[in-house]
């Protein structure tokens, strides 16, 4: 088993390291792509059916971009899609929201103080939500309301406001973040996959057989290409929150991601305009370090976090109680963890749990023993700076306690 844990640590390390590659390279050329179209110029001498367009300088080089809003009179002989980014980083998303959350799901899934089901039924409430969410969203955007952008947005955002409620009722508050997240990014990744892309074919279709392109396919992208470019900065922030219990673990956490998304829509709206070259609205900063004040307050009322203690240990932690070691291993984690890791920390300045850890009850201990395992037995990484001493003699009793397991001890 402790081989196991080792590997699936660094496959899971593996996968986060590509989701954040691709990540990367997805909102690097979304983000380019928008300042692109924003900053285009009309001139006189522009071929016909050109938009706009743009000289660059970049790397030594000089650019010059045009850009048809339909399609140019023939077929170029090259073309370059910019897809694979998208598919990548929700595939990989994905594949770490398995590895993490659906693996794990008694643990980081299902919180048995808020809704007591089994991991089986939270995943299947997890995948079920994130399809039916996107449905939802496709559905609002190929009804009337696509005629208005903006009352389109105002509706997205009471949607998630209701998601991020809904989520913080049946799953953990770090679950219920990174959903928010998840389904965000499945709407921006579909809106590429079964809109965007689509769209874009049809058109290089027409122009191949010789008809004219309907121009109606050009402003259905534009309407998701506009969605993704809001919905990025939450998505971000979404997706880091698991690192920061202030974030999930509150009270008010529904309230917090609903306050981010206006965070991110207003600083891209200042980009936005920055880019279309309408000034400067430097308003926008003022209002997100308000909404942040706001969130930063929020997360301290009360200032309590909540904890993942079950009413009922697993069968998994019930067998880590059980095993040889437990007892030793138990005082070694309440002598040099428990002093951080408490609902009221004892080291000076610290006012919360690291990430909203806590390590001081048996139960705790065994819920957390793979991470125990692996944080403080297999490298050095806790105690931080080993500011409480833990010798190498007790980490290698966390060592032969987890992997006892494995032999039958």
């Amino acid at each position: 088993m402790y081989d196991y844990a080792i590997m699936w640590e660094w496959g899971a390390f593996a996968i986060r390291w590509l989701h954040v590659i691709t990540a990367i390279a997805w909102i690097g050329s979304s983000f380019y792509f928008i300042a692109l179209d924003l900053g285009l110029r009309k001139v006189p001498d522009l071929p016909e059916g050109a938009h706009g367009e743009e000289w660059q300088v970049h790397g030594g080089g000089f650019y010059h971009i045009r850009k048809y809003l339909v399609a140019p009179a023939a077929m170029p002989e090259h073309l370059t899609w910019f897809k694979w980014e998208s598919y990548a980083t929700w595939l990989s998303g994905f594949a770490l929201l398995a590895v993490v959350y659906y693996a794990g799901a008694d643990l980081y899934l299902v919180d048995a103080n808020v809704w007591d089901v089994s991991p089986f039924i939270g995943i299947l409430t997890s995948i079920a939500s994130i399809i039916g969410a996107w449905l939802v969203y496709d559905l609002l955007c190929k009804s009337p309301l696509k005629a208005n952008a903006t009352a389109l947005m105002v509706l997205l955002f009471a949607l998630l406001v209701g998601l991020a409620w809904f989520y913080t009722q049946i799953f953990t508050g770090r679950a219920a973040f990174l959903h928010l997240g998840a389904i965000t990014a499945t709407i921006m990744s579909a809106n590429v996959f079964m809109v965007i892309i689509p769209n874009q074919k049809i058109v290089v279709a027409d122009l191949k057989a010789g008809r004219v392109p309907d121009a109606k396919y050009g402003k259905i992208a534009k309407l998701r290409s506009t969605h993704n470019n809001y919905l990025t900065l939450p998505v971000l922030f979404l997706m880091l929150s698991n690192h920061y219990p202030l974030a999930f673990a509150t009270q008010y956490n529904w309230i917090i991601a609903s306050l981010v998304f206006l965070i991110g829509v207003t600083i891209r709206h200042y980009f936005n305009s920055v880019h279309a070259r309408k000034g400067k609205p430097n308003w926008t900063w003022a209002l997100a370090a308000i909404l942040f004040i706001i969130i930063a307050w929020l997360s301290t009322v009360p200032a309590v976090l909540g904890g993942d203690e079950r009413a009922a240990l697993p069968e998994r932690a019930q067998r880590m109680v059980a095993a040889a070691g437990f007892e030793d291993v138990s005082d070694i984690v309440l002598g040099r963890c428990s002093m951080c890791h408490s609902a009221t920390p004892a080291w000076e300045g610290m006012l919360w749990p690291p990430k909203g850890v806590m390590l001081e009850t048996e139960a705790q201990i065994a819920l957390r023993a793979r991470e125990i395992y692996l944080q403080a037995g297999r490298s050095h990484a806790m105690p931080p700076a080993n500011i409480t001493y833990m010798s190498d003699e007790e980490r290698q009793q966390i060592v032969a306690w987890f992997e006892g397991i494995s032999n039958g001890g």
